[in-house]
């Protein structure tokens, strides 16, 4: 019994470091988003790659000065705003050497071919504000956006965070198979751990869509293989359940209240059928577009964690008790579909290759995750059910308690979208 309360102490208490505040970083990071386009020829291998520009420049901030503010990175300049030290983009040295921006970027992409790194030719380089640059989601988006033209198209001053960087390498090492893909930078940026990596191999007609989160510092490995380049997919919907801290607590609370495997099996059936709908009607764009449907639907969520552990406390009655519980889920199970599918919708536009195959496989991780949770808590359950009456009830009300204080907390911090205007 020690050990069944330790569990769920640990369980709720990882939980909660889970949710903890990020550190502080030199740059602000408003996008996490890599995008890696990779055309084979008989010459070798053309990169056409897109990130943030803080990526590139963050670790490169130097040493405090005498006047108190830090040397600035490479293609940057500082100043102090209402206490804030802030990073803008130095134009200037931007026209005068932007192939120095993009060695920077080659410096930290690693093309390795049976385990050697390749030197590249750097071919061109574009900057653009955040949210005006041109589509990238398919080959000839890339190439459009590195076609000749002013390397970056505005003159008034922008923060380093509001800049994106395309960059076009050249890797003449004549006709590729296999290949690997790494970094070796470390911006030291919040939610860098999260960063979406998305690379499109295009070989001939076929073309593979990979898919890897944080750093890449461990090699990703482009064989041409569609099963491999699933599987990215796959592995990402499993982490994406179990590193997600409300969807865990709520499949939690699922868990805890059903009273038999029959009830189990209508609340999990009901969640994935609901999750899986929206999760798809969302990232085909479906869905209302106005600045307030995401913090709404994050707030829903939150609180459909509270829900559900009353749910749990307070389980419904049999017969129809099982019926009622599936509608209940498969409507809670609509919100966390569109959670799921912002993510996806991120990396992975509606025109890039391979886009169903991608889609299924995420889905079908999201399912295997939930699948984990459940094999993992339901034993635990039916042990303490075994257990004298108030163990089990006073077992069960500790842990739903304790998922509804996190979820409170969420509910308090996503309703500031709402509140803030009025204040």
């Amino acid at each position: 019994m020690v050990v069944v309360r330790l569990f769920f102490a640990t369980f709720l208490f990882a939980t909660i470091l889970l949710c903890a505040g990020r550190a502080e970083a030199h740059f602000n990071l408003n996008q996490n988003v890599r995008i890696h386009h990779v055309s084979h020829s008989e010459d070798g291998l053309d990169v056409y790659l897109r990130l943030p520009m803080p990526y590139l420049v963050a670790e490169l901030v130097g040493t405090e000065g005498p006047d108190g503010l830090p040397k600035p990175a490479p293609y940057t300049y500082n100043q102090i705003e209402d206490g804030v030290l802030m990073h803008y983009l130095d134009q200037a040295a931007l026209h005068k050497d932007p192939t120095g921006l993009a060695r920077i970027a080659e410096n930290g992409l690693v093309l390795s071919i049976d385990g050697h790194r390749q030197t590249p030719e750097i071919v061109s380089i574009r900057l653009h504000p955040l949210g005006q640059e041109p589509g990238f989601a398919t080959l000839n988006e890339a190439r459009s956006a590195l076609a000749p033209r002013d390397v970056f198209p505005i003159n008034e001053e922008i923060y380093v965070g509001e800049v994106m960087v395309d960059v076009h390498l050249r890797f003449v090492t004549g006709e590729v198979g296999a290949y690997s893909l790494s970094y070796t930078s470390y911006p030291g940026l919040p939610g860098q751990d999260d960063t979406a990596n998305l690379i499109l191999d295009y070989n001939g007609q076929d073309v593979r869509t990979y898919r890897a989160r944080g750093l890449m510092h461990t090699p990703v490995e482009i064989s041409g293989s569609a099963t491999a380049a699933v599987s990215t997919f796959f592995a990402e919907g499993i982490r994406h359940i179990l590193e997600g801290p409300d969807h865990v607590l709520f499949v939690l609370c699922m868990i805890i209240g059903a009273l038999n495997l029959h009830s189990l099996l209508a609340r999990v059936t009901g969640f994935t059928l609901g999750h899986t709908v929206t999760l798809i009607l969302g990232f085909f764009g479906f869905a209302p577009s106005g600045a307030w449907f995401i913090p709404t639907v994050e707030l829903a969520i939150a609180l459909s964690i509270i829900y559900a552990a009353a749910m749990a406390v307070w389980p419904p009655e049999k017969g129809h008790g099982d019926l009622k519980t599936f509608a209940i889920t498969s409507g809670i199970g609509l919100l966390h579909g569109f959670g799921f599918s912002f993510m996806l919708h991120q990396i992975l536009r509606i025109d890039a290759p391979n886009v169903w195959h991608s889609l299924l496989a995420f889905n079908v991780g999201v399912e295997v995750g939930q699948i984990m949770i459940v094999l993992l808590v339901w034993p635990l359950v039916l042990l303490l059910r075994k257990q004298p009456g108030r163990i089990w009830v006073g077992s069960r009300t500790v842990v739903a308690a304790c998922a509804s204080l996190v979820a409170m907390v969420w509910v308090v911090e996503r309703a500031e979208f709402f509140l803030w205007p009025l204040v």
